[in-house]
């Protein structure tokens, strides 16, 4: 979205403001997009925007380091306790406690697991025609969530009598069972409590997590339908809420303000005691899409910290401030092209009669004209010398697998712009100039070059491209109103499960609508698969598919700049989400 800095001052706003680190101690970070969801498990809080502002204000199992190395968290321990069935047991620390005083306990990772199972949804999906999430009516149930870890634990848990202790038991082995439940950027998930007050009615916090337990263990689908509702949209909102239960948090900071596409200020949270607490007392988030407004924020001293799009010339200007440190590398987001299986569109079976060669083909030829290595030699290069074309659908450039991957990926299909190639793909299918309606963020600039390059190779070829511009982008994502669409992708883990979400039939992240038998078996199969060679084969096989299948392609690995100024000290990033968030607790400010 296109946010212009208000002209209001956010708490903390001056620069003079800030000290040592102490008492009054502020800090203000610049971000591209707003906040709006509490729940990053659903399919509208699955966002950075979200999970930047939710690590600060709860507790998790495990966290990773800026080395990728997973690390014991503040909210308790998390252990196999059995291979055969394989055994997870979630252990509260004592003092895991909501900031009003109710114990975090086992009624909240149930709930978590319960809604990221889908094993009680009743439903395929519960959406609008545009899209939106709407309410389950006649005791129907549907949670906005997915994951395929969470649906291989099919038993109701076993619980500790004092609600402490958790033990899950998977119908199959499962990869990446560490993370599954014990890695979120909201911690363990909503407050169960909260939910069942908005959801049951229930005042009482340890009647009300009774009631959510009681809810899921008899498959209740009466007060499921209604406890999904809440889980769904109940925690989303753009500015400061009235309701002050939607304010309960576990961890180190609260929010304390929140101006609508302008500011979100948090403070240390007086209810908390544990090691995460931090060192600055105010953290503001201020907003701005377009990276150059938001160096210039931090040259006027409005912003200290920021992690902007890259280009050239937000690197240059960045560079070119006194006071301020810039920093490089490979970030967690990568660029990618998706097409759109079932809109009746140019790539749609449906639209030739059901024929899936002919869809192929066009999309295919469409393929075919994208000028990836035109994109990274002009707008990524500059930035980062040597960056590559990513080819990968699941590995980073330079990481162990990369290169194994793609020399046997199918990927070399589209090495090189073909018009030659995509005007005989067109031609044999009896297509004549296509149109393609193409998403892209309107205030993007970078997304911008990216589009106009596309455009002019892909019309050469026979292609019509209307432009879809537009900064509301995110919220279209799977409504059938475009044919395809250029975003980023930004990694939450490193489990070999992760693709699952975005390839998967129907599932949360495959805005598409691509269905492939042979992918779901390939993704069923990596999921309960243990041994790291064969884990190799089977995400070639996985690529192999979505190459045959012209799914979409890959661009590039985005650079990052990380850019501060000299009174912050102790802030690096990791190349997952919340980034340069990681270690917020040992930040500080002088």
């Amino acid at each position: 979205m296109a946010l212009l800095l208000s002209a209001c001052t956010a708490p903390g706003g001056d620069e003079e403001n800030g000290g040592d680190g102490g008492a009054g101690s502020v800090l203000n970070v610049g971000w591209n997009e707003p906040f709006r969801s509490l729940n990053t498990e659903t399919a509208n809080g699955n966002a950075v925007a979200n999970a930047i502002v939710t690590y600060l204000l709860n507790d998790n199992f495990v966290y990773y380091d800026d080395e990728l190395e997973l690390q014991q968290g503040e909210l308790g321990t998390v252990e196999q306790v059995s291979e055969d069935p394989l055994q997870v047991r979630y252990t509260f620390a004592d003092d895991a406690t909501w900031s009003d005083g109710t114990p975090v306990d086992a009624a909240d990772i149930v709930l978590t697991w319960a809604a990221k199972s889908t094993n009680y949804n009743t439903g395929e999906g519960n959406r609008t025609d545009d899209g939106e999430i709407q309410e389950n009516e006649g005791g129907e149930v549907y949670f906005d969530s997915a994951s395929p870890g969470s649906a291989l634990i099919q038993e109701f848990p076993e619980i500790s009598e004092d609600r402490k202790e958790v033990t899950f038991t998977y119908s199959e082995p499962f990869a990446d069972w560490q993370i599954e439940l014990g890695l979120g950027a909201d911690g363990v998930g909503v407050p169960a409590h909260i939910v069942a007050k908005k959801a049951l009615g229930e005042e009482d916090p340890e009647a009300a997590k009774q009631a959510v337990l009681d809810a899921i263990e008899n498959e209740d689908t009466e007060a499921l339908s209604e406890i999904s509702n809440v889980w769904n949209t109940g925690f989303d909102f753009t500015s400061m809420p009235d309701d002050e239960d939607l304010l309960v948090h576990n961890g180190p900071y609260q929010l304390a303000d929140f101006q609508e596409g302008q500011y979100l200020t948090l403070t240390k949270s007086e209810e908390y005691s544990g090691p995460r607490a931090g060192n600055i007392d105010t953290i503001t988030y201020r907003y701005n899409e377009d990276p150059m407004a938001m160096v210039q924020a931090i040259e006027n001293g409005e912003v200290d910290l920021t992690q902007p799009q890259a280009t050239a010339d937000v690197l240059a200007a960045a560079e070119a401030i006194d006071g301020v440190n810039v920093d490089t590398d490979d970030g967690a987001t990568y660029e990618h092209i998706d097409l759109t299986f079932d809109n009746n569109g140019p790539f749609d079976p449906a639209s030739y009669d059901g024929d899936e060669e002919t869809a192929l083909q066009v999309r295919q030829a469409f393929l075919k004209t994208i000028p990836r290595q035109q994109i990274v030699d002009t707008i990524i290069d500059p930035l980062n010398p040597g960056a590559v074309v990513r080819d990968s659908f699941t590995q980073v450039p330079g990481s162990p697998w990369y290169d194994e991957i793609v020399a046997n990926n199918g990927a070399d299909e589209y090495a090189e712009v073909d018009i030659e190639g995509a005007q005989a793909l067109l031609e044999d299918a009896g297509v004549e100039a296509p149109e393609v309606r193409f998403l892209y963020g309107a205030s993007n600039q970078r997304r911008a070059q990216q589009f106009q390059l596309v455009k002019e190779s892909a019309e050469q070829a026979g292609f019509v491209i209307i432009e879809d511009a537009d900064d509301n982008w995110g919220t279209r994502l799977g409504d059938g109103t475009y044919d395809a669409s250029l975003f980023g992708w930004q990694s939450t883990n490193t489990g070999v499960t992760e693709p699952d979400a975005n390839y998967r039939t129907g599932q949360q992240n495959n805005y598409g609508g691509y269905s492939s038998q042979e992918v779901d078996d390939i993704l069923t199969e990596l999921q309960t698969e243990l041994d790291e060679g064969r884990q190799l084969e089977l995400s070639i096989e996985l690529e192999s598919h979505l190459h045959a299948d012209a799914f979409g392609v890959n661009i590039f690995q985005h650079p990052e700049l990380l850019i501060y100024r000299d009174r912050v000290q102790n802030v690096s990033s990791t190349a997952v989400s919340p980034t340069m968030f990681w270690n917020f607790w040992e930040w500080e400010v002088s």
